[in-house]
């Protein structure tokens, strides 16, 4: 299991990261505490795929109106929000909606159908990309240090706990 990690653990956090990404950065945090990946490259490569793929929801909603709208028309209320969003915050709800589950993908997609500025976006983005990858894999490098301390034995099944408890901590997350 510890090899799978680290030869696949870093093209996978890239490949999740490149639509979201909040979870798989969680996971390679926590693994990255364990030792069986590196903190920094896992911040590097998430934040490189987030940035990316925020960059090519923009792009797309910008040169392709049509198909932006037809891939955000099942996400109304969700798209409503985010025209609430951009409207209350401006710039910054690119910062906020890296958090934000729901809407993630969808505020690139309804900047871009804005006349918002390409190149404002794209610095904002990457400011936003870096903050958002530094806060979530540290936090969870440290939640690491705190998940190993409570039990001598979680090393033995760590892996295999740390993803249940993700995947259900996730589960519960997107009930809501």
């Amino acid at each position: 299991m510890e090899s799978f990690i680290h030869n696949w653990g870093y093209i996978a956090l890239f490949l999740y990261s490149f639509g979201g990404g909040m979870l798989a950065l969680a996971i390679a945090g926590v693994f990255s505490f364990s030792g069986e990946l590196n903190i920094y490259t896992s911040i590097i490569v998430a934040f490189s795929a987030n940035f990316i793929g925020d960059q090519f929801l923009f792009y797309i909603a910008r040169t392709n109106k049509s198909q932006a709208k037809a891939m955000m028309q099942k996400h109304k209320r969700k798209i409503a929000l985010a025209h609430l969003m951009m409207k209350k915050y401006g710039k910054i709800v690119v910062f906020l909606q890296k958090y934000i589950y729901g809407i993630k993908t969808l505020i690139p997609l309804a900047m871009g159908l804005t006349k918002f500025n390409f190149k404002t976006f794209t610095i904002f983005n990457f400011f936003a990309s870096i903050l958002w990858a530094i806060i979530v894999g540290y936090s969870a490098y440290i939640m690491g240090d705190i998940i190993y301390s409570y039990t001598a034995e979680i090393k033995q099944f760590g892996i295999y706990l740390i993803l249940i408890l993700l995947l259900v901590i996730y589960y519960f997350y997107k009930k809501l």
